[in-house]
């Protein structure tokens, strides 16, 4: 596939951008556990405070989207913001126990209010620079191309970490003033993009009126997105701090086996999502979303079937197959889904929900946990997100059939 300038640009950002977040992401519950000595507790908040966040920026946010002349600076802006705040963290280990812990919790839900104007702008700028007709094929690539800097990043950050003691902040610290430097590349490339024209007045002055109303709930293609995601969002969210306690906890992985966990499973996105996005295109987004639904709710009933590190390893391999599918099409569905009149306020709707599910079902899966035990509560969330899985191919055979007819 030929790139133009915007997409050309947005590949370098997505690079930037997965170099500044995997050196961190992937082994801040690490860091919180063995540095900072985090509690099942906080590692729950830890996932599910930052949604609850995002939840009350993305009310302003989208009030604040509509109003600017530029959504490309309203996304450098904020995609700043979030980064300086998260290089921030490289100081919490100086404030010592037990205040280290709770600091980590409060300074990542609080970056997450620019961090969710930053996805809601970049989703919303991003919709109106690709043409729905070149999506699929240019995701695919760039998601596979930041899928493989990911993995270069892991394991190396694995490689790094694994020289020193689990306890050392150091090398955290040293991680964090790296990732800033790739997140301000990021930005740098997220501003040589290029806006076409400004939305009309009048569509602007449309936009402004929803906000985030309710009458977007009757353009039934989103509506049925937007249930059978939630649905789906809220069982595969459930199990976010599980997998991270049951790999440290219980089969004591180090940094570098989190590493290779990571990067098996991104090895199996490159492999995969190339198929995901020509199945779509030949079977539909819907039917071909559940198959990949369906695949990942096998995730936590397998995985606590041995504490076996390398059998860990290649479970995470098989998860990635169906991680490349989902992230791919679950985006694709809902730029279909948003007419591109308004689809600001489409895309902030599904965040604002997105957002409650995300700061809910952690907590919920951490209670699962607390009052069942691992093993139960990794099981009982498989069958729950089967049972999400399906609705995505209810509204294949049933929901989008139906719309179709009473278009004709």
């Amino acid at each position: 596939m030929k790139f133009n300038g915007n997409e050309k640009w947005s590949i370098y950002n997505g690079l930037a951008s997965t170099a500044a977040t995997n050196m961190v992401n992937g082994y801040i519950p690490l860091f919180a556990i063995s540095v900072l000595g985090a509690t099942n507790q906080q590692i729950g908040l830890i996932v599910s405070l930052p949604s609850i966040i995002g939840m009350l920026a993305l009310i302003p946010g989208a009030i604040w989207l509509n109003r600017v002349q530029s959504k490309k600076n309203f996304a450098v802006i904020s995609t700043f913001v979030t980064r300086l705040l998260f290089s921030l963290i490289l100081f919490v280990p100086f404030l010592g126990n037990p205040y280290a812990a709770w600091a980590l919790v409060i300074l990542i839900a609080l970056l997450n209010f620019p961090g969710a104007l930053s996805g809601l702008s970049w989703q919303s700028m991003i919709g109106d620079l690709v043409p729905e007709k070149r999506r699929g094929e240019f995701f695919s690539s760039r998601n596979r191309y930041n899928t493989i800097a990911a993995m270069a990043v892991t394991f190396g950050t694995g490689v790094f970490l694994q020289q020193f003691d689990k306890d050392n902040a150091f090398p955290y610290q040293l991680l964090f003033i790296a990732a800033f430097l790739f997140a301000a590349a990021e930005v740098f490339f997220l501003i040589k993009h290029k806006e076409p024209e400004r939305i009309k007045n009048e569509e602007r002055l449309e936009e402004k009126r929803k906000k985030l109303s309710l009458d977007l709930y009757k353009h039934k293609p989103f509506l049925a997105f937007i249930i059978s995601a939630l649905l789906f969002n809220f069982t595969a969210q459930m199990a976010w701090s599980l997998f991270s306690i049951y790999q440290i906890k219980e089969a004591n992985a180090t940094a570098l086996w989190l590493s290779l966990f990571s990067v098996t499973n991104q090895l199996a996105q490159i492999i995969s999502i190339k198929w995901w996005a020509n199945a779509a295109d030949r079977r539909g987004n819907s039917f071909v979303l559940f198959i990949a639904a369906a695949g990942m709710a096998t995730a936590p009933a397998l995985t606590i079937l041995s504490s076996n590190l390398v059998y860990l390893t290649l479970i995470n391999l098989w998860i990635g197959l169906f991680v490349s599918g989902t992230n791919l099409l679950l985006f694709n569905q809902l730029l279909k889904a948003s007419p591109e009149k308004g689809r600001t306020n489409y895309i902030a709707n599904y965040n604002f929900l997105l957002s409650i599910v995300g700061f809910i079902a952690p907590q919920v899966g951490v209670m699962l946990l607390n009052g069942l035990g691992m093993a139960a509560a990794m099981n009982l969330i498989s069958l729950f997100r089967m049972a999400a899985a399906f609705s995505f191919l209810f509204v294949a055979l049933k929901l989008e059939r139906r719309i179709i007819a009473e278009s004709i």
